[in-house]
């Protein structure tokens, strides 16, 4: 097979075939719009599990707050752990 600049691309239940630099940019927007939506819902879920724990009347979570390392942090982690 001749190397080609297209990309099959899976939407719904067909098969559509576009140039792979729109593929690259469009999987990049989605990829940031996930990553937008997890962090907001695990910023709501810290709050909601805070006021489930006032509403025990326990003590708020230690360590609930932290946030997960990202993907450079790791790697500059893993450079110096090398």
């Amino acid at each position: 097979p001749l190397p080609t600049d297209k990309a099959m691309v899976c939407f719904g239940n067909m098969f559509i075939e576009l140039p792979k630099a729109q593929t690259r940019e469009m999987l990049q927007k989605d990829q940031e719009h996930l990553d937008e939506e997890i962090n907001n819902l695990r910023k709501e879920l810290r709050v909601k599990v805070n006021r489930l724990f006032e509403a025990q009347g326990k003590d708020e979570l230690k360590g609930f707050n932290l946030n997960p390392m990202t993907a450079e942090e790791m790697k500059l982690i893993n450079r110096i752990l090398e």
